[in-house]
């Protein structure tokens, strides 16, 4: 018994520092993520001559920063990479930062080029909007130029300038404004979740040092810096608590396309998950996913899918769309608070 318990603790232990080690490898990350993106801001903006005008940045409602993009295939490839949005909040300071993907086309200048920093100034309110939809296309979303750097402001066109998104690419020290047309961002709410869960603990304004030092380098570069006394801190909306259900579904949709990838096309079909897992537009009806589930309940029970059920791509999807069910059915807790009879007079 003594032996019995030995081993259940020690594997306890195991599973317990492997989740830790697996969350702090992704707050890392993200982590990174942040400080690369304010770098590559930086870089850009002491670059004499080429630098993004700050009269932009300043009237700027939001700023994309993807750092390290990279490129699959040749001339004509996919890029994909991971980065972050600040926008403006009501009284014109800047939000926390969030995060997302990005995938789109080569660029046309950059042909042999592995990865390129982009910059997106988003100008106007309504493209903002389109970005915090959840997936957004440059170009068919909201009008998208090549942003005009250091002196080519003044020679712009009118059709650059009313541009409701102005893009830049960088790489091998080239820094200049490109076509990202065709581009999709989408928000990354599994990132936030990792980046945000690791903040300080603090009032409602405590944010990790590495999202301070990024939203710093946007306000000095966009002139909202200069005003800032250094004991107030950087005038920044904490960020909105991050929706668990939302997370699962990301974790989920990542782990059906896992366990496709190993099963043949009957078991894929028999397996199929919902299209709203994957699009996030809407949850999809409870009652899909527990028919769902129970397919997987009688796949988990039966000895002759042993070698299926024991599969590691299985037992995630198994795991996450048993917890993405019980967050989706979870009653709202009801408010405790206990009053004493009422005062007499």
């Amino acid at each position: 018994m003594t032996t019995h318990r030995f081993f259940l603790s020690a594997a306890l232990i195991a599973t317990v520092l492997t989740c830790s080690a697996s969350r702090l490898a992704a707050q890392t990350r993200e982590i990174e993520t942040v400080l690369n993106s304010a770098a590559v801001l930086d870089e850009v903006m002491q670059t004499p001559g080429r630098k993004i005008p700050e009269s932009l940045l300043a009237k700027a409602e939001g700023i994309v920063i993807i750092p390290n993009m990279l490129k699959g295939g040749f001339v004509i490839g996919a890029r994909h990479g991971h980065g972050v949005a600040l926008i403006r909040n009501e009284s014109r300071g800047w939000d926390a930062p969030r995060f997302l993907q990005m995938t789109g086309g080569s660029i046309g200048f950059q042909v042999g080029v592995q990865s390129t920093d982009i910059i997106l100034v988003f100008m106007t309110k309504n493209s903002v909007r389109g970005l915090l939809s959840g997936k957004f296309t440059i170009g068919v979303d909201a009008a998208a130029a090549a942003g005009p750097v250091g002196r080519q402001l003044a020679a712009a066109t009118d059709e650059r300038l009313q541009a409701e998104i102005l893009s830049y690419a960088r790489s091998r020290g080239l820094f200049a404004g490109v076509s990202l047309d065709g581009s999709a961002i989408r928000l990354d709410p599994s990132a936030e979740a990792a980046y945000y869960r690791a903040a300080p603990a603090g009032d409602g304004n405590a944010l990790p040092p590495s999202a301070v030092t990024l939203i710093e380098k946007v306000m000095q570069y966009s002139g909202d810096a200069v005003a800032v006394p250094a004991e107030s801190g950087p005038a920044f909306s904490p960020p909105k608590r991050v929706n668990d259900t939302e997370v699962t579904r990301e974790q989920l949709a990542a782990a059906a396309i896992k366990l496709a990838k190993i099963l043949p096309p009957d078991w894929q079909k028999y397996l199929a998950f919902p299209a709203q897992v994957f699009t996030g537009d809407q949850h999809p009806p409870v009652e899909r996913l527990q028919e769902l589930l129970g397919r997987f309940d009688k796949i988990a029970a039966n000895p002759q899918y042993r070698s299926l059920s024991q599969k590691a791509e299985f037992r995630q999807a198994y795991h996450l769309i048993k917890e993405y069910i019980a967050q989706l059915t979870a009653t709202p807790a009801a408010d405790t608070l206990q009053l004493p009879p009422a005062p007499t007079n």
